[in-house]
């Protein structure tokens, strides 16, 4: 290790209870979306950038959602590598099932609790840091250096990310680190696709007792919702260094994510979310409401599922469907630059070698996957993501910052 990631390593340890204070009051800062009003915390970011002396601009297109990007220029010529990571975080509802304040941030035990704890306060904090640190060195470095804090990113982005790319594509750049949880065991070089569909069956309605009167509007939705599960027996076809890094994968997957999880991956899920019909119980329902998330394995895109949604729906002309949302599955190279570089650092700082994996979830990676720049996403274990006790634990926090660090100095060190 070159003397200059010696003294990175040793900034980020004195600078260490900082680090965990501004986390810790990082999720203080309520940003559930919905709503999505993350005005207070965007002020705790730029309360850092501003005692910094950063350049920022604030890119607001729905002032409740602002956006933070900075950039700067290194000391010599090269690529441009962008940091990016989301402020907005899952909502609790009234907080059931949680033993700790979702928005306190309490530290326990060598755990930081609260809603966005690993979701991605963590892999934000990672990414501010890491701009610091560099502008610190960046007359040593070569190129560019952005940092996107966006927000809207649980709802995908329309008015975060997506707007940026659409707007402000000089955030781009050539390369993305991003700190998503992942596991310090996994990384993300791809995720899974998600397809939303909402359908409405309607139908004249009845008494109870009257059951030739009417079909149950109810009734036919459940039968389509069954009928949707043959889209699981779909195969996907897949590039051949895709499907050899995830034979390779599937034993860290299923201790990531969970037993099943490197099946999963790579087939068609489908999920009945959210069902709502009917208005009593001695009523024929006269409708049926219900959404439905189903995600796309890599080899697979939305026209080939909804042809067979088509015939499905075909069978109950009672029964209409929409499109609510539809992100195509991505990935890049699992054995690009950025991979190596991550991993490298990964095990000189805690030992670990993370494996390349596909995501269940989505992230705002995509987007540059999408435009085949690179993409990565390293970050904490989901612990609690989206549930109850959401929780990072300090070790893990540090080895993320550490390791995001590190692997942007390599990139930048290097004119190409």
């Amino acid at each position: 290790m070159d003397g200059l990631k010696t003294k990175l390593l040793d900034r980020i340890e004195a600078d260490r209870e900082l680090l965990i204070s501004f986390l810790r009051d990082f999720i203080r800062c309520a940003s559930p979306n919905p709503p999505g009003d993350t005005r207070e915390a965007a002020a705790h970011v730029r309360k850092l950038l501003d005692a910094r002396g950063v350049r920022y601009r604030v890119i607001a297109p729905n002032e409740t959602m602002p956006n933070l990007v900075a950039s700067f220029d290194a000391g010599k010529p090269g690529r441009h590598l962008a940091l990016n990571g989301h402020i907005d975080v899952f909502p609790v509802g009234n907080g059931a099932g949680w033993t700790r304040d979702p928005w306190g941030g309490e530290l326990i035990d060598g755990k930081i609790y609260g809603r966005g704890a690993c979701d991605m306060k963590c892999g934000t904090t990672a990414s501010i840091f890491t701009f610091l640190y560099l502008g610190e060195i960046k007359d040593a470095l070569h190129g560019r250096l952005t940092l996107s804090a966006v927000s809207d990113e649980e709802t995908f982005g329309p008015w975060g990310a997506r707007y940026l790319f659409e707007h402000h594509p000089e955030m781009i750049g050539d390369c993305c680190l991003n700190g998503e949880p992942s596991s310090p065991w996994t990384l993300r070089f791809g995720e899974k696709g998600p397809l939303w569909l909402e359908f409405t069956v309607k139908t004249p309605g009845a008494h109870g007792a009257y059951t030739h009167a009417s079909k149950s509007a109810t009734a036919i939705g459940a039968k389509v919702i069954g009928e949707l599960e043959s889209l699981t027996q779909i195969p996907a076809p897949e590039a051949s260094n895709l499907a050899a890094a995830l034979d390779q994968a599937a034993e860290v997957i299923d201790k990531a994510y969970g037993a099943g999880a490197s099946q999963i991956v790579r087939r068609v899920t489908v999920n009945p979310g959210l069902v709502q019909g009917g208005l009593k119980v001695n009523m024929v329902a006269a409708e049926c409401r219900f959404e439905v998330d189903i995600r796309l394995p890599n080899g697979l895109e939305a026209p080939a599922i909804l042809k067979l949604v088509d015939r499905i729906v075909a069978q109950h002309p009672e029964v209409s469907y929409r499109v609510i949302n539809y992100n195509p599955p991505s990935w890049c190279p699992p054995d690009s630059e950025m991979v190596q570089l991550v991993r490298d650092n990964a095990q000189a700082v805690s030992g670990i070698d993370p494996t390349p994996v596909i995501s269940l979830g989505g992230t705002d990676a995509r987007l540059w996957r999408y435009k085949d720049i690179p993409a990565i996403v390293y970050g904490p274990s989901p612990t609690g993501m989206g549930s109850t006790d959401e929780h990072v634990t300090v070790e893990q926090f540090f080895h993320v910052v550490k390791c995001h660090v590190l692997s942007a100095y390599d990139y930048m060190s290097r004119p190409r």
